[in-house]
């Protein structure tokens, strides 16, 4: 998984609350068990129209913002199903980063296995980086010192994680790499067991 430790993108500004995950990656791109390839289908439902054509209106589709990594949305995001290809679809597309005053806890956890950094922030504080999203604000995220810096200035936001996740995120460990860490104690235990049940 590829490491986190600070990113510079402009912050796409998305505020609408409770943004579940049927609308982040909606159920007829769940056919697939790959990570790959469904960033196509990220926000479907209102990134294109029922012809399959882009919808200009839409965040994403301006120019400005296609290519952000950063997106700022509105409180409760991830809510809904546990679906992971969410997350799956978000980090296909380029999403590195979200910024919202909450999180649906499936969702949360499932962001730091697929290397994509959750931040909370308090609501004066999303109020402000969705006025600057809109003017196509450019934002630091610094894992290492958990501050959020404006290109334009402004005060520097803090924000809190837990050590592990911070870990794991700053060294690109996802559950594999963590397993793998322990590979030798797997190994001594399988060999211990066979010694004691030989006909398993």
């Amino acid at each position: 998984m590829e490491k986190f430790i600070q990113l510079k993108s402009i912050a796409a500004p998305l505020p609408i609350v409770n943004i579940d995950t049927d609308m982040i990656i909606p159920k007829v791109y769940l056919k697939t068990v790959k990570r790959t390839g469904l960033g196509i289908g990220l926000f479907a439902e209102i990134r294109y129209h029922q012809d399959g054509s882009e919808n200009a209106d839409f965040i994403l589709n301006k120019s400005a913002y296609r290519h952000a990594k950063i997106l700022v949305a509105g409180d409760n995001f991830g809510c809904g199903s546990s679906r992971e290809h969410a997350a799956w679809s978000l980090i296909d597309f380029g999403i590195r980063c979200i910024i919202s005053t909450s999180f649906a806890d499936i969702f949360y956890n499932n962001c730091f296995k697929n290397g994509i950094l959750p931040v909370r922030v308090t609501s004066e504080e999303l109020e402000q980086l969705l006025k600057g999203a809109s003017c196509g604000m450019i934002l630091t995220i610094n894992l290492q010192t958990m501050k959020i810096y404006r290109e334009v200035g402004g005060p520097i936001i803090k924000f809190d994680l837990d050590e592990f996740h911070r870990h794991c995120l700053l060294n690109g460990l996802d559950d594999i790499d963590l397993t793998m860490r322990k590979v030798s104690k797997i190994n001594a235990f399988e060999k211990h067991h066979k010694r004691i049940y030989p006909w398993y």
